[in-house]
């Protein structure tokens, strides 16, 4: 009868220290990396068009055109596999590169400015407006991946489920996504 009783509570001792909460949460917060990755893939797969719809408008402005291939260059060869997640320096050389890409990107719709034929151009607009929703659609994935990291730092950290993140699956907290450029506090100003 004394070992029927302790089934049920080493069951109930087990679930409470976390042995399926810890890696529930850890694959929450790949999932919302996954989709920070898709949504910067979807960035990056629009701007060779972006950019050449306006280089039949701003030949001249060459310089801006290559800098802006020259960062998306750059943003899609810096991989993260969800095994980085956890190393502060590959997640910052990671945003580093996203927001190099940010910037030329910003570059590029302020010389768009000096271009009224280009701004009116049907195909431009839609670049731009399929552009700027995919800046929110980052900006949104990487809040959700922000939380599901929050969640799952809590849960590694926290009584009683550090004993399983500790001892079964060896867990390390993971990066968040942060801006890191300077002057990230403040939009960027830009006048059409």
């Amino acid at each position: 009868m004394r070992n029927i009783l302790l089934v049920p509570a080493a069951a109930l001792a087990l679930s409470a220290c976390g042995i399926n909460s810890v890696p529930t949460a850890e694959e929450a917060a790949k999932a919302r990396w996954a989709d920070v990755e898709n949504n910067y893939q979807r960035r990056a797969d629009l701007i060779p068009n972006l950019v050449e719809t306006a280089k039949g408008f701003a030949a001249q402005e060459r310089e801006v055109l290559e800098s802006v291939t020259r960062a998306r260059a750059s943003a899609t060869q810096v991989n993260l596999d969800t095994g980085d997640l956890t190393d502060p320096a590959k997640m910052q050389q990671y945003q580093q590169a996203q927001n190099n890409l940010s910037g030329a990107l910003s570059r590029l719709l302020v010389t768009v400015e000096k271009y009224p034929e280009l701004r009116s151009n049907e195909n431009f607009l839609m670049l731009q407006t399929q552009l700027e929703g995919t800046e929110n659609r980052i900006t949104i994935a990487r809040r959700d991946y922000n939380a599901a990291v929050q969640a799952y730092n809590t849960e590694v950290r926290t009584f009683p489920s550090l004993i399983a993140a500790r001892y079964i699956y060896d867990a390390e907290p993971m990066q968040p996504f942060e801006a890191t450029s300077e002057g990230a506090e403040e939009a960027p100003t830009v006048e059409f």
